[in-house]
């Protein structure tokens, strides 16, 4: 299947998937800390954990670990799915398939800039601060807005999501040939030999051939996760 098809990958899926989950999950607990420690701009009648701040720091934790994983593969398999050259001339075509997906894309690609942007600012806080009631410290003002950032990217993200896949679903179903993957599922093929196939030659094709501003935002997101590790360290 050629990767300018609207197909994700096996791993990407995978690795989009547990990224999703613990980041979710980061995003709930989150807000159930500011909703124990803070609440000054609002609260919901939510029970009282003083754990809860642990809790969330996991979830932060399993998400940036992932993470670098995750960037890697999406921009080199995935780069489809995230901002290109020609992807500001595309909006021109409002309402148009190819509108949404490019759309999706600067979307995608928000996400994953609001998602480094929330980590580490989560790795710059102190877990003491809350807890003693600590509130006003640039960091954790900053992550707070990086929770409000993230979740509008995650909405963001899961409507457009949803509005390019049904806007391709009817040339999907268009297609009279079958698909690389229709014939090798009926012919027996394994789903592992044909997700491996899929990877080396989607690595073949893309591996290092991402368009120059793919290259520069991967290397600063990389940089900011590695910073996020090593800035701590010298607290």
């Amino acid at each position: 299947m050629k990767s300018t098809q609207p197909y994700q990958p096996l791993l990407l899926r995978i690795l989009h998937g547990f990224t999703g989950l613990f980041l979710v999950a980061a995003i709930l607990t989150a807000f159930w800390t500011y909703d124990t420690y803070d609440g000054r701009w609002g609260r919901i009648p939510l029970p009282t954990y003083r754990d809860i701040e642990g809790v969330h720091g996991t979830f932060g934790l399993y998400t940036l670990l992932i993470f670098p994983f995750f960037v890697l593969y999406a921009f080199h398999r995935g780069q489809r799915r995230l901002i290109q050259p020609d992807s500001l001339a595309k909006l021109s075509s409002f309402g148009k398939p190819i509108w949404w997906y490019t759309l999706n894309r600067f979307t995608n690609t928000f996400a994953l800039i609001a998602l480094t942007f929330a980590v580490f600012s989560g790795k710059m806080m102190d877990e003491t601060w809350l807890p003693k009631g600590e509130l006003n410290h640039a960091w954790y003002y900053a992550h707070l807005i990086a929770w409000v950032i993230m979740a509008i990217a995650i909405a963001l993200h899961l409507n457009l999501e949803c509005q390019s896949w049904w806007s391709s679903i009817t040339a999907i179903y268009a297609q009279l040939a079958l698909s690389e993957t229709k014939i090798a599922l009926l012919c027996g093929l394994p789903i592992s030999l044909l997700w491996w196939s899929s990877l080396l030659q989607g690595s073949r094709e893309n591996w290092f051939q991402s368009p120059q501003i793919l290259v520069w935002l991967e290397s600063a997101i990389l940089f900011t996760v590695i910073a996020a590790w090593i800035i701590p360290l010298f607290k």
